[in-house]
């Protein structure tokens, strides 16, 4: 039975009903030329054939208890009819009708007791486009992985007719068939998979210890690190479970001239959007703190090893490997183009201390700026503490060319990750062909009318465009 490493079965030990801990994405398609009238119907039925990875069969061992967090056990069946469903977005059919939709299923939590996954295929939208809304939980893989996956599902040939959803991908290290049936493994521990995990947690600790002399080293010597201590506002208090979410899609053209023109990345351009639509969204609110807010930013470990040729193909498609920097985002500024420039140099300073890092120090020294979150449940933390940040700004790079799933062609994806408590609002964004898909999550009750940071955040961009035209 596969033991759960920590970095993984922390998301099912901390989840409750206000805190759903599962990852989701929002694709939009657009119908092929020659689809029919049972394009959607085939689509759902071909989603449905009988067969799945042992990725996409897995489940807690035992659904009800803290012990049976740590193992994982694989289902022979899957019972695909729950899994896979088939919906119409309510009329008029708009994208409002769809976001809608979207925020409900996410705020509702995946049954233990079955593998910790949905897919909801929607038609009716007025403009002809099919949606699909997944998730799946963060236990099991985080969002690099997960869209990676999602990508292996595509083709860059609209002619292409042999496409299948995740679940029926097999498996990266082997030739197995996406129907072959995975075998009901022991309900044993295995004594070799606990003891490599308490190697690995062993090893996470010993790397703390190294990591925090050089991090403290850099902040001494700099002295003008972002640390993990933010203002509080009202995205920074207790949540409830009902969420709500937004999407929109810019061109990448704009934020890369951006860039260009003022010398600085297009991550450093996202998070000056971001920015100055919070500074614009909580004036609205009457609410904006004296202090800057920041943003902790993910950093994928993945990436980082496939770069260095360090990572075995066989281990991409799960787990979660995932470190983080802060940067402030300087919402005390009123002008963009002097939010962008401290932007910039507090990115380029957090990115020198993960520079001298191992990756297991690195898990070690993001695990320290976050453990604050940790606390969260208990009792008055979030009412009388600092947030150690306000936001959570992540960017998934996905496909850099238009691709298809059986001749339908992918025109948005929008992410939807996970709110906390203390961390009410979520930015996840992803690349697309030309675009970068915004997705927001947020709670419903903490953040009255989310999708005006939208328009905010097409504001915030025209400005710097002044700026840097």
């Amino acid at each position: 039975m596969p033991f759960i490493p920590p970095t993984d079965s922390m998301f099912l030990l901390a989840e409750t009903r206000e805190h759903p801990m599962h990852v989701g994405g929002l694709q939009l398609l657009v119908p092929p030329d020659d689809a029919g009238p049972e394009f959607v119907r085939d689509l759902v039925e071909s989603f449905r054939a009988e067969g799945a990875s042992a990725l996409f069969r897995k489940r807690p061992a035992e659904p009800v208890g803290t012990v049976g967090q740590s193992w994982w056990t694989v289902d022979d069946e899957v019972d695909f009819d729950y899994h896979v469903r088939h919906s119409a977005v309510p009329g008029p059919g708009r994208i409002r009708e769809l976001l809608q939709l979207t925020s409900r299923w996410h705020g509702a939590l995946l049954d233990r007791h079955r593998p910790l996954w949905e897919c909801h295929v929607v038609e009716g939208l007025q403009d002809g486009r099919i949606a699909v809304y997944s998730k799946i939980h963060h236990a099991m893989i985080d969002g690099v992985s997960a869209l990676r996956l999602l990508q292996r599902s595509y083709s860059e040939d609209p002619d292409a007719r042999d496409c299948v959803p995740p679940w029926l991908l097999p498996p990266r290290s082997g030739p197995a068939t996406s129907t072959e049936v995975v075998r009901r493994p022991s309900r044993l521990p295995d004594p070799l998979g606990v003891l490599r995990a308490g190697a690995d947690v062993a090893g996470d600790l010993a790397g703390l210890v190294p990591a925090g002399f050089k991090v403290a080293r850099q902040v001494y010597r700099d002295g003008d690190i972002t640390l993990p201590r933010a203002p509080k506002t009202i995205l920074n208090g207790r949540v409830g479970g009902a969420r709500r979410f937004a999407a929109q899609s810019w061109e990448i053209e704009r934020i890369q001239q951006v860039a260009k023109s003022s010398a600085t990345t297009m991550n450093d351009v996202v998070l000056a959007m971001v920015g100055g639509a919070l500074r614009a969204y909580l004036l609205e609110q009457g609410a904006l703190p004296d202090e800057p807010m920041t943003a902790m930013v993910p950093v994928s470990l993945t990436l980082r090893e496939d770069s260095a040729g360090t990572k075995d193909k066989a281990d991409r498609d799960g787990g979660n490997k995932v470190g983080a920097i802060v940067v402030n985002l300087a919402t005390d500024r009123e002008h963009g183009a002097t939010r962008l420039e401290e932007i910039a140099y507090s990115s380029k300073q957090a990115k020198k201390i993960l520079s001298d890092l191992t990756p297991v120090q690195i898990l070690a020294f993001s695990a320290a700026q976050m453990a604050p979150l940790a606390f969260a449940p208990v009792p008055g933390f979030v009412k009388y503490t600092n947030p150690p940040f306000n936001v959570i700004v992540s960017n998934v790079p996905g496909p850099k060319n238009d691709v298809y799933f059986n001749g339908a062609r992918l025109d948005g994806i929008y992410p939807v990750s996970i709110v906390l408590n203390g961390q009410a609002l979520n930015v996840t964004l992803t690349s697309r062909a030309g675009y970068l898909d915004f997705g927001l999550i947020g709670c419903r009750t903490s953040l009255p009318h989310l999708q005006r940071l939208l328009q905010h955040l097409e504001d915030a961009l025209a400005e710097l465009e002044r700026s840097w035209g």
